[in-house]
């Protein structure tokens, strides 16, 4: 698994055959849900599954590679790492043309991850680094970090403190947003961690890909849990929808899994996924489209 995961690890979309679904978990769709996208790492595409489920599209982007991190802006537009061609694609909400975020130099682009003012963070898995283009258009900046060996996730909290998976060191690593030096989040056994994502309520969930499951790291300094979700084989991206809900991209076992607020796993009917990576939701306040 280690080897897989080094290599990757409006009209915004379009129908495509073979991914016919019912309603998500059996219910209607949900009045103000959000749609959920999901880079099919094996397929080389991107899925759109609609608010509160039904039919999946595909996602109007050409050329993709190994798909894997994305991450939506305030507008709606798209960011995709696409991992197998060193670069990251922006496909607009509005249905403008495809294009490649300018970059320098990314070998094996993983974790991406947005913050408010509108820059763009990106795991250069292979060069070892984290690296930022501003929204203004300064051009590529490189985060100041020590020691990462193939950093994977992303993640910001509310206050842009910018989070790694730091893949071959086991760890999650915190990077504060006023500068300062880097710190390791406490943590107990991790392996090989992949997809970070942040609840409602602060606490930080990180994919324990080696040890097969979602732990998670309260935002009051409590002990380290384990979520209740069983079966997973190499879990990967992470996601909460506007519920609260946390969909696990599992991906060895081809499949999204969702824990709602309430508990309860479900498998999404989501048919034809290989290797699911990545996984998005629109942040808060977008309306889904």
């Amino acid at each position: 698994m280690a080897a897989v995961m080094l290599l990757c690890a409006a009209p915004l979309a379009s129908a495509t055959g073979g991914a016919a679904v019912g309603a998500a978990d059996g219910h209607p769709p949900v009045r103000g849900a959000a749609p959920l996208y999901v880079s099919d790492y094996a397929d080389n595409d991107v899925l759109r599954v609609p608010p509160g489920g039904g039919e999946p599209t595909t996602v109007a982007a050409t050329g993709l590679t190994r798909p894997t991190g994305m991450a939506l802006d305030a507008s709606g537009d798209l960011y995709i790492a696409d991992t197998g061609n060193n670069r990251v694609v922006r496909v607009p909400a509005d249905g403008g043309p495809q294009t490649v975020v300018p970059t320098d130099g990314l070998s094996r682009p993983i974790g991406l991850a947005l913050d408010t003012a509108g820059t763009l963070y990106i795991s250069d898995s292979f060069n070892d680094r984290v690296v930022k283009i501003p929204a203004d258009g300064s051009g590529q900046v490189t985060v100041p970090t020590t020691g990462l060996l193939h950093p994977n996730g992303l993640a910001l909290d509310e206050a842009g403190n910018l989070f790694v998976a730091d893949f071959v060191n086991d760890r999650v690593v915190r990077i504060p947003a006023g500068g300062g030096p880097q710190t390791t989040v406490p943590t107990t056994g991790l392996s090989q961690p992949t997809g970070l994502a942040f609840d409602r309520h602060g606490d930080l969930y990180v994919s324990d890909s080696g040890n097969d499951r979602v732990v998670v790291l309260p935002a009051d300094g409590g002990p380290q849990r384990t979520a209740p979700v069983t079966g997973l084989n190499s879990p990967y991206g992470l996601a909460f929808d506007p519920e609260g809900a946390l969909y696990i991209a599992d991906f060895n076992n081809d499949r999204v899994v969702k824990l709602p607020m309430r508990g309860g796993q479900r498998t999404l009917p989501v048919a034809g996924l290989h290797t699911p990576a990545g996984l998005a939701v629109p942040p808060p306040g977008r309306d889904a489209y």
